[in-house]
């Protein structure tokens, strides 16, 4: 069993694990990617910086610091967290048991700009399949995505619901590994529905328009779980139980613990100044306040 599982190498992430490792704890980081710092193209308003960096720069920096400190790093996209006295992370590369798990993958880059996603957010349209998969027992429902993440999200709803599909919204499934649920490749012109969601408009192959035959089809669904790109910290959050704000942000109180006892998050996850610097400081703060927590833990 891991001591602590940090999910994100950003700022954030390697912050959290500088003061881990300093700590005795022999983190383990879970490399998701580069994420918002890829757009950066020039870093200058952070301290130490003499020339500017880019943020791929500093990405790079980061991860030879942390691997400097003896610190592991695993590349791996993280599709579902669970557990109950302690954190069970799923990723592509395996699953891992944890006495505490900081979230630092930063706020969410994809969403789906498809006409009634956001108008039947709360009414049929859903971003969490552990915390609502109960309501669509016996029911047919669909989930946007075309990834691991969209493929994880599918089988825990496959429990309960009488019919799950994956529809990729016109992209190439990227799964790695077999997938036993019936995926639909073609482009989501909306989601529909009166008081809740009803189904699903597919736009006709432009083939079969130029035939006189692209008549948009419609798929009926009681419920659409949206799961692009990978599972962001908001997503995880809400697979174990953790509170997030009005603005969809993780809740945390100042030592960067969420609602869930052992569960840390830290960065632009949190809201606020979505800058370098602060993200370090929720990085350091989440760092110390785990390894306070595995002590205990320990000590009981």
């Amino acid at each position: 069993m891991e001591n602590i599982i940090i999910i994100g190498a950003g700022p954030a992430g390697i912050s959290a694990a500088l003061y881990a490792a300093r700590g005795n704890m022999d983190p383990l980081i879970i490399n998701t990617g580069i994420g918002s710092l890829e757009k950066a193209e020039k870093i200058e308003n952070y301290y130490g910086l003499e020339q500017p960096l880019s943020g791929r720069e500093l990405f790079e920096r980061g991860l030879a610091q942390a691997r400097a400190l003896g610190v592991r790093i695993l590349d791996a996209q993280v599709v579902g967290m669970g557990g109950f006295d302690t954190f069970e992370v799923k990723t592509t590369a395996g699953d891992f048991e944890a006495r505490s798990v900081i979230l630092a993958t930063g706020s969410r880059r994809a969403s789906a700009r498809i006409p009634g996603v956001k108008e039947f957010e709360g009414k049929g349209v859903s971003y969490c399949a552990v915390c609502d998969a109960f309501f669509y027992r016996g029911k047919e429902v669909a989930v946007l995505g075309n990834s691991d993440f969209a493929l994880h999200e599918a089988e825990e709803l496959s429990h309960t619901a009488s019919r799950v599909t994956i529809f990729t919204d016109g992209k190439k499934p990227e799964f790695s590994r077999e997938n036993p649920l019936p995926v639909n490749t073609m482009k989501i012109q909306a989601i529909e529905g009166d008081e809740r969601v009803s189904g699903i408009r597919l736009k006709s192959d432009v083939s079969m328009q130029e035939a006189g035959t692209g008549a948009d089809s419609f798929v009926p669904a009681d419920g659409v779980f949206v799961a692009l790109g990978t599972a962001g910290s908001s997503e995880m959050a809400r697979q174990i139980g953790a509170e997030l704000n009005e603005k969809g942000n993780i809740r945390v109180n100042e030592e960067m613990e969420t609602t869930v006892p052992g569960l840390y998050a830290a960065g632009d996850c949190t809201g606020g100044l979505l800058q370098v610097a602060k993200a370090v400081h929720d990085g350091a703060q989440a760092g110390l306040s785990a390894c306070q927590y595995v002590r205990k833990l320990l000590k009981a």
